[in-house]
């Protein structure tokens, strides 16, 4: 049986994460120490206490985030290694597939992502901005009705295409206003401000990249052990210099996650796809972009029970 591993972005972190996980399993327990040692604070503390407002940080969510899906990993490695054939991840999410691919040391990956969201955030306040979820199908490309909104109000770009009928838009607030009424007209069933410190996936995150190229510089980055699908541009990955590069380019441009889905379906049609962190976003996502695949989850330790009940099935 082949296995796509799935790791998810900003959003899915919720105060009480993986410490079932940590309870249970030496080896989720051990990411959480080296974690917590690499930041020189108990990140462990805050995925399994909170508070909510402080985990929802950028800077804490992301490193928080590549700590469970890295954890959860280290608990089914031994059982499915050998079967993984391709892994992605949403947005930060990629970082998180990259180490799970062994494309860096954690506590280097756990550094860079912290850096990661601290540089966002600072573009953040630096120029302010905002993201929206569109919901339900547009009657007009959502590129035109950025483009019109850019004209009006104020820049305005696609930031994730997450699944048919469910994008994001992000930029400059104005626009993102402007974008949300014109998306409305165009027969939007729901669009929704998110509650984001800054304008992501836009190009009002380019202020971070001088910061980013050199986090991503002082990291030692090898061949991924498998293949990763890249968020800009959908391809497979199995070079350090390429994934490098992409991850550097993901900051200020669009999660194009329907294309990386597609592309990893028509590859392996056949294989089980297993979300490792918390919640279910990106199963939820899978499932509507390739109805055929087979997905689960796999965060808590009833679901690693499932898993590993299946795995010697």
């Amino acid at each position: 049986m082949d296995i796509v591993l799935l790791f998810p972005g900003q959003g899915s972190q919720k105060p009480g994460m993986a410490r079932d996980l940590a309870d249970a399993y030496p080896a989720a327990r051990e990411v959480f120490e080296r974690a917590d040692a690499a930041l020189g604070f108990s990140l462990s503390r805050l995925c399994f206490e909170g508070p909510a407002d402080e985990l929802t940080l950028t800077q804490n969510a992301q490193p928080a985030l590549l700590a469970h899906g890295v954890a959860v990993w280290a608990a089914t490695r031994d059982a499915i290694g050998s079967s993984v054939v391709a892994a992605a991840g949403h947005s930060l999410g990629e970082f998180t597939a990259y180490a799970a691919a062994e494309s860096f040391d954690l506590a280097e990956a756990i550094r860079l992502v912290r850096r990661r969201g601290e540089l966002m955030y600072e573009s953040g306040v630096v120029r302010p901005g905002a993201m929206a979820a569109v919901l339900g199908d547009v009657d007009r490309p959502i590129e035109e009705i950025c483009e019109q909104a850019t004209r009006d109000a104020g820049l305005v770009v696609p930031a994730n295409y997450n699944a048919p009928g469910q994008l994001v838009v992000s930029g400059e607030t104005p626009g993102v206003e402007r974008a949300m009424a014109l998306c409305k007209v165009a027969g939007a069933k729901r669009v929704v401000r998110l509650n984001v410190s800054g304008a992501f996936h836009s190009p009002l995150m380019e202020s971070a990249s001088s910061g980013l190229a050199q986090a991503l510089d002082a990291v030692a980055f090898a061949d991924p052990r498998f293949t990763v699908y890249a968020n800009v541009d959908g391809s497979a990955v199995t070079d350090a210099r390429r994934a490098r590069a992409l991850l550097l380019r993901q900051l200020s441009s669009p999660v194009r996650w329907i294309d990386e889905v597609r592309a990893i379906a028509t590859r392996y049609p056949d294989a089980l796809y297993i979300e490792m962190g918390p919640g279910s976003v990106l199963t939820g996502l899978v499932r509507k972009i390739a109805p055929t695949v087979r997905t689960m989850t796999c965060g808590t330790v009833g679901e690693l029970s499932q898993l590993a009940e299946l795995a010697t099935a």
